[in-house]
């Protein structure tokens, strides 16, 4: 194929995008067209290895709304919303994960008009798209991908707050700020790292007089009030389970994992940069104009981009926290505007159709792949909690049938198993751990079936207890096996306890 063929697609996308009278609807048509084609390639690439546990866990959450869980509400009410609009079903779980790095990735699209001529807003929104955290990782819908539209679009509304000092942007970016804490504490780091760059910023005494900050604080508080009245009415067991899980590490270990967050953040947004490097091939004056502008406006992005995302590195290591690059995945927002606001940095026509053609090729490319990487993942053995789950619903679904002709309404024992279950189970049933327990009247009234490994006997032990304090019921001991197309899968053993309901 001649060059001119090769580029002639992005080079008339590359005219719809930077046309002005058609940019934004050609905007929303790509990224359409962009969560349409990694959607479909999550539905078939991982079609051999069923949900995944952070997937079906929140599918338990959203049964039950509350205020809060071992995270904050967010993600779940985002997939209770999600869930009463479309069919709980793996295709349509995987178009709702991609929801959220497309509308993310629009924010940055709008915020980068404040900062950038429409060629750079164009090559950047492509470059972003090449990062593995808006299409790979987002496939997988949790409180970390959730935080992608939460804190671009709070940044964008931070930053238009510290310009206008307007009472509307700023009760805005309260509302944001505080939908963003209620994605994932986390966020935290986004909050105090638009402080920083706030108080950095050369007219922060103008800012400060101003009503824009207290208002911003004032209405986040209001949002977060539920959440914090959860907060205190259940001992902070959100706060006790990130401290448990990811706290207490030696002063060694915990420097170790600040520099591999930092090292693994790089290496994720490697391509953005290192084509922005090549395009521009900066001097040294140049670099620091990039890395640290002088101008006011573009050193406050800077200050808003640098401060969530180093914030982490250096305070972990004082509270003996372990952090992963993974949880960088929401704090690149401004990393267009950052690579390529400097007037010194500049973009050519070809250089955007091409930037653009690598955009376009690897939806593309990986979709044509995904047949294969499903069948790689059945040859590796996926994880039976999650690949057999279908299969152990329906099994449990039969057994409960058999006795009863009333609706399964819970699900205990192991809890990845439980999970697992409770997204696929027809009936739609509630998910026993760590979520609220009902009462011995309400579980002798509805029953409940209860799932182990076969090899795990502390779950068998809980389970015969638990079951033993409700009612009688029946021990099934099930081998299931899930095929893929030609591939066989490997056979796991169950243990299933049904206590039908008591009359």
């Amino acid at each position: 194929m001649s060059p001119s063929g090769l580029y002639a697609f992005p080079a008339r996308l590359r005219a719809a995008l930077i046309d002005p009278a058609r940019c934004e609807r050609s905007v929303l048509l790509a990224l359409a067209v962009y969560t349409v084609l990694w959607t479909l390639y999550g539905t078939v690439a991982k079609s051999s290895q069923g949900l995944h546990y952070d997937m079906a866990e929140v599918i338990a959450w959203s049964r039950d709304l509350a205020w809060g869980y071992k995270h904050p509400p967010f993600a779940a009410a985002v997939a209770w919303l999600g869930f009463h609009v479309l069919p709980l079903t793996e295709w349509s779980y995987y178009l709702l994960a991609m929801l959220m790095p497309a509308s993310a990735l629009w924010i940055m699209w709008r915020l980068s008009a404040d900062y950038l001529d429409i060629e750079k807003r164009v090559i950047g929104l492509a470059l972003m798209t090449l990062v593995p955290f808006f299409n790979f990782h987002a496939l997988k819908y949790n409180v970390n991908t959730v935080l992608l539209p939460l804190w671009a679009a709070t940044t964008f509304a931070f930053l238009r707050s510290c310009r206008t000092r307007g009472p509307g942007w700023a009760a805005l970016a309260g509302v944001l700020a505080a939908a963003a804490m209620l994605g994932k504490y986390w966020s935290v780091f986004l909050l105090a790292g638009l402080a920083v760059a706030a108080l950095i910023d050369r007219r922060r005494a103008a800012y400060f007089r101003s009503p824009a900050p207290w208002i911003t604080i004032a209405v986040g508080l209001l949002v977060l009030s539920p959440h914090l009245v959860w907060l205190m009415r259940h001992n902070f067991t959100a706060f006790s389970y990130a401290v448990g899980i990811h706290a207490a590490k030696p002063l060694s270990a915990s420097v170790t994992h600040a520099l591999g967050y930092l090292g693994g953040s790089l290496g994720y947004v490697a391509v953005p940069v290192i084509v922005t490097l090549i395009m521009a091939w900066p001097k040294r004056a140049m670099l620091a104009d990039i890395v640290w502008p002088a101008e006011r406006e573009r050193r406050l992005a800077a200050a808003a981009f640098w401060a969530p995302l180093l914030l982490p590195a250096a305070i972990a290591p004082l509270g003996g926290v372990e952090i992963t690059s993974l949880w960088s995945m929401s704090a690149w927002t401004l990393l267009p505007v950052l690579l390529l606001s400097a007037p010194a940095v500049t973009v050519r026509e070809i250089d955007t159709i091409r930037v653009l053609g690598l955009a376009l090729a690897l939806p593309f490319v990986m979709l044509i792949a995904s047949p294969a990487i499903a069948i790689l993942a059945q040859r590796a053995g996926p994880l039976p909690s999650s690949a057999q789950a279908n299969l152990l619903a329906q099994e449990v679904e039969r057994d409960w049938r058999a006795l009863t002709p009333q609706p399964l309404r819970f699900v205990g024992g192991d809890a990845d198993l439980a999970y697992g279950v409770i997204a696929y189970a027809a009936d739609a049933p509630r998910a026993l751990p760590e979520l609220p327990q009902p009462g011995a009247v309400t579980l002798k009234r509805d029953g409940l079936a209860l799932v182990c490994f076969a090899e795990e006997t502390g779950c068998q032990r809980d389970a015969a207890a638990k079951a033993a304090a409700i009612g009688p019921g029946r021990t099934i001991d099930v081998t299931i096996t899930r095929n893929f197309w030609r591939f066989p899968g490997k056979p796991q053993r169950y243990v299933i306890v049904i206590v039908p309901p008591r009359t």
